[in-house]
């Protein structure tokens, strides 16, 4: 009798049980893969880019051989458009998506099946000032690595960092700025690696970074009408408002300097390709010069660190207005709720960092390469 078992099936189980929380993905974020054998080759089916891993299906994921991809892990230099091509080539089904752009670091992690995730809480933790301390004292076991560029940098920098490396001793990997990695040759082990390491992230800011969020009285009377025809003009297209005066955008939106304080980064990196850096914060000028400041300021971010790029809508892509709340614009209200849903962490996340000393996300220059990589912006036209 013919063997039926599908390595993918299980996979696609524990992927999807891992987009179910919010609290370790967000629209699109995050990558999973497993290791098998097809005809006799060793294969890694990695997390489709563009698929989310709440919805992803068996065709999500791209079966590429291992041998091409631990290859590349050895050059000394990748551009983005040879790693894409050369991964693509070494596709065993062509009409797969495009493999994950980290698909060489999950070829790297010696067992059968790796997750990542941005979990809020690590990287709520790894982004506050004192974040190195903590997270070497909270994860004695894993191996972790200062923020690099996604993709083939990451990927060199744990193949060079893990030479003569003991993985059996290794729970899994904390990135800073970025996210965490656990693996196992068992579907299930892996995943439960993931939810211990992040509930023992939950639990360290439970103790030393909780929140009294109080609703505060809304007193700012903000004309939506004209921020949208303002945003529209700006823009060059029509957009959709989302409106947010929760407990926690309005107690986020009432804090002093709110320029200074609405202003120090994304979450994790690969949410600058929505949000952009920051947002446009009203607080005591009016709209217009407040955006007029936003956008001179985006365009001199940009000319500081373009090389050959050129400059995306310097309009922001949402507003914290003081005491009033948070609004997110979006080309439809799909984008506008789904940018809402990473603004919303994202706040949670600065609020807590400050608890632990201030929070800090990654440079102005990081932020541009990773606003400007290809491979990120290519992630926006699949949805």
């Amino acid at each position: 009798m013919k063997n039926l078992w599908n390595d993918i099936n299980l996979r696609v189980f524990t992927s999807n049980l891992l987009g179910q929380s919010d609290e370790l993905v967000l629209h699109g974020g995050g990558n999973t893969s497993v290791k098998s054998q097809v005809d006799g080759e060793e294969i890694l089916f990695v997390k489709g880019s563009g698929w989310d891993l709440v919805s992803i299906k068996a065709e999500g994921f791209a079966p590429v051989k291992m041998k091409t991809l631990l290859d590349m892990a050895k050059l000394d230099t990748l551009s983005d458009t040879d790693m894409v091509s050369g991964q693509k080539a070494a596709m065993i089904d062509k009409s797969a998506p495009n493999p994950s752009v980290e698909a060489i670091l999950h070829a790297l992690i010696p067992f059968k099946v790796v997750d990542h995730t941005h979990a809020d809480a690590v990287v709520t933790i790894s982004n506050s000032k004192n974040g190195q301390k903590h997270i070497k004292n909270l994860y004695p076991d894993f191996l972790i690595v200062p923020y690099v560029m996604p993709g083939f940098i990451l990927a060199k920098t744990i193949y060079e960092m893990t030479q003569d490396f003991d993985w059996s001793k290794c729970k899994g990997i904390i990135l800073h700025n970025h996210g965490i990695f656990t693996f196992d040759n068992d579907a299930k082990k892996s995943y439960d690696k993931m939810i211990e390491a992040v509930s023992t992230a939950e639990d360290f800011l439970e103790q030393n970074a909780k929140l009294d969020i109080t609703p505060l009285h809304v007193e700012y009377n903000l004309n939506l009408d004209k921020l949208k025809s303002l945003m529209e003009n700006t823009k060059g297209h029509e957009i959709a408002l989302h409106v947010n005066k929760s407990p926690l955008a309005l107690h986020y939106a009432s804090q002093e300097n709110l320029v200074e304080f609405a202003t120090r980064g994304v979450l994790t990196p690969e949410h600058i390709i929505r949000t952009k850096r920051v947002p446009l914060v009203v607080e005591d000028d009016s709209l217009e010069s407040s955006l007029e400041k936003f956008i001179e300021n985006y365009k001199n971010y940009f000319e500081e660190f373009k090389k050959d790029e050129i400059m995306l809508n310097p309009a922001p892509n949402y507003a914290v207005i003081k005491n009033f709340g948070v609004v997110t614009f979006g080309k439809n209200e799909k984008e506008a709720i789904i940018l809402n849903d990473i603004v919303e962490h994202t706040m949670l996340a600065v609020l807590r960092a400050d608890k632990l000393g201030g929070y800090q996300g990654i440079s102005l220059k990081d932020c541009f390469e990773m606003e400007y990589w290809e491979l990120e912006q290519a992630k926006l036209r699949k949805y």
